[in-house]
């Protein structure tokens, strides 16, 4: 074989080279390394010590990780009804012939690129309880003020608005993209058959856009599943761990409490339930 076509056969495994390398050190890499970490007890100073089955049998002993599973499904049940809705409804207005509707396309997308730390000191302070523009608002008509992040019954509500407010503007953009794929014809024929407003969204838009619902669901599923960076900075995981979510508790495990093997654990079993709701949300939604 002459070495020019030798280098020809080689130039494809070149030049995907830079992507393989890539998914062996971030990807390949790190998951095998989380599994070993889960039969061993690590603190990064000291050498691994081989524990078996312990990190698995003191998972489910660990009432702190329940109740952080728990906070973080109670998120969800919260801020993905909330999201939809929200999103849902923005896109329908912004389907219509409206005035700077591309401003106001831009405006909803815009909290989306914004720095996530940046958004949560935002709210931090709309928040606050004494100087905060909301609670000032409140006072300013006469109702009390409130305690949003220090109140353990509405801590959890505070930060899934904050959630959905950051993120609202990528599902806005999914369902214009679904709003606006369903033939005009059938509105048309709707028309006139006389159907209401209503009845046209019920029978013909919900139905057509039924894949976007089912993508936003998931997307926000996933992201719901990540929840860290508004209770790290808001509460900490307060008040009284109402908003340690599994993500924030993981994170105290393995780089306050320095216990890698079992941080390594509960990632591995966080990821195998979020893998769970998944696959259950998507049998659901494709049966409907």
């Amino acid at each position: 074989m002459s070495k020019k076509k030798l280098k020809i056969q080689l130039l494809p495994y070149l030049l995907i080279s830079p992507y393989l390398l890539h998914l062996f050190l971030f990807i390949t890499f790190p998951i095998i390394f989380s599994i070993l970490l889960t039969v061993h007890k690590w603190n990064i100073i000291s050498p691994m010590e081989y524990v078996g089955v312990d990190n698995f049998v003191r998972l489910f002993h660990d009432r702190m990780f329940w109740k952080a599973i728990t906070n973080t499904l109670v998120f969800l049940v919260i801020h993905i009804p909330l999201q939809i809705v929200v999103a849902l409804t923005l896109a329908y207005f912004l389907n219509q012939k409206l005035f700077l509707k591309g401003f106001f396309r831009a405006a909803f997308f815009l909290p989306v690129v914004i720095s996530g730390v940046v958004v949560t000191i935002l709210w931090q302070q709309l928040y606050s309880f004494d100087t905060g523009l909301i609670n000032g608002l409140l006072v300013n008509i006469g109702l009390p003020r409130v305690a949003w992040l220090t109140n353990s019954k509405i801590a959890m509500i505070s930060i899934a608005i904050m959630a959905t407010w950051k993120n609202v503007g990528l599902y806005v953009i999914l369902f214009l993209v679904g709003l606006q794929s369903v033939p005009e014809r059938y509105y048309e024929a709707a028309d006139i058959e006389g159907a209401s407003s209503w009845q046209k969204f019920r029978y013909i838009t919900f139905p057509a856009i039924n894949p976007t619902i089912f993508m936003v669901t998931i997307l926000s599923t996933i992201g719901g599943f990540g929840l860290f960076i508004e209770p790290y900075i808001m509460t900490g995981g307060g008040p009284l761990n109402s908003t340690l979510s599994a993500m924030l508790y993981i994170y105290k495990q393995a780089f306050e409490y320095y216990h890698m093997g079992y941080a390594a654990t509960l990632g591995l079993f966080f990821a195998a339930i979020i893998m769970l709701v998944v696959v259950i949300q998507k049998y659901t939604i494709e049966k409907e």
